[in-house]
């Protein structure tokens, strides 16, 4: 996979999108499609992750509440998101700008096949096709299992799949507020517990998160090496101001460097099947070392998983400070864990094609 440095992703809230008296508010989007275009001139590739189906739907359907049941939700949002798109496909044709519509779930992000799929798949919009993603989940066929929860957990697993240097969270308030005197923190370099305090989960009737869930979504692209805004998005050329470094919304900082485009996909997407536990000095060789995870350092395995399924490492306090994929199955991790690699071969009875239980290359230090 080819490294981007180029690449902007907005995420856009459903209060963003929609008017108070209810309905898309096509001029923002029209603004919006303007300045993202004023982007691209300056060589930047953008991708937008985009709230508002359901709302769109509920418009369209004639409805004052949002539904509670899910298949009636999945209906909403059906009837919704063609006339979301038509609404960005209508503004962004003004700006001589292509808007591609992506909708995905956790499971395009767990399998690594759908992964790498999605990741070509956007790829080719950008660079080849000079087009605008605009992706949101799919909540037409999403259950409790493979979705995000919100959109800005999917902007962060996007803002990660594709490399991205930078994540604006457009939002209906101006940043985040410090709970003392209600104004917006500038600068967050870290996100501590008392970060966290200020945050609200609050959300209203047409989103599904509130600056809690922002937070959570930040702290996930922060780790990645990913630098994050929050915003108002309802404010005159938010996107562009954010760009010319105006002192506008709240800027949180990188945690560390970026990974490999393998080890991102390790560190976040995948569901983990199971866990193996190890003793401080296998801890050490991974974190200090750089080493692969041998069995002679393994203490407990616990769940149920097939080899090359991703599983958590954990220390003997219970703390994941690892992840990758494993080259053994559970039920043969039970039978090897404490022993050396040249007892492997006689304890499963076969022939072992590699003696590491994860090897360093299919491992990510969290």
């Amino acid at each position: 996979m080819q490294k981007q440095n180029n690449i902007i992703v907005i995420k856009i809230g459903s209060a963003v999108l929609n008017k108070t008296t209810g309905g898309l508010d096509i001029n923002l989007i029209k603004s919006i499609a303007q300045q993202v275009s004023k982007l691209i001139k300056l060589g930047l590739k953008v991708i937008i992750v985009s709230s508002g189906a359901i709302a769109a739907g509920m418009e369209a359907a004639n409805l004052k509440q949002r539904p509670k049941k899910l298949s009636n939700l999945q209906a909403i949002a059906a009837i919704g998101q063609s006339s979301l798109m038509k609404v960005y496909n209508n503004c962004m044709h003004k700006y001589h700008l292509i808007a591609a519509q992506i909708l995905l779930t956790r499971d395009d992000f767990s399998s690594r096949k759908r992964y790498v799929n999605a990741y070509n798949t956007i790829f080719e919009l950008l660079y080849k096709y000079n087009a605008v993603p605009i992706i949101n989940e799919n909540d037409t066929i999403a259950v409790d299992e493979i979705k995000f929860g919100d959109n800005d957990t999917l902007s962060a697993l996007v803002s990660n799949l594709m490399n991205a240097q930078k994540l604006i969270i457009l939002t209906s308030v101006d940043g985040l507020q410090s709970s003392e005197d209600k104004k917006v923190i500038p600068l967050v370099t870290n996100i501590t517990a008392n970060i966290e305090g200020m945050a609200t989960s609050k959300s209203n009737e047409l989103g599904t998160g509130g600056m809690a869930s922002k937070l959570q979504a930040i702290k996930l692209a922060t780790s990645f090496g990913i630098s994050c805004v929050v915003a108002n998005g309802k404010k005159k050329d938010i996107i562009l101001r954010v760009f010319k470094g105006e002192n506008i919304g709240t800027t949180f900082l990188t945690q560390q460097k970026q990974h490999v485009a393998k080890k991102r996909w390790l560190a976040t997407s995948p569901i983990p099947c199971g866990a193996i536990y190890v003793d401080g000095g296998a801890k050490k060789a991974l974190i200090m070392g750089g080493k692969s995870l041998l069995a002679i350092g393994i203490k407990k395995v616990e769940g149920t998983f097939k080899a090359t399924n991703i599983v958590r490492i954990k220390d003997q306090s219970k703390k994941e400070f690892a992840r990758g994929m494993c080259n053994f199955s559970s039920k043969e991790l039970s039978l090897i864990k404490g022993l050396k690699t040249l007892e492997l071969k006689n304890a499963l009875n076969r022939e072992i094609s590699q003696n590491e239980v994860v090897h360093r290359d299919n491992m990510v230090i969290l």
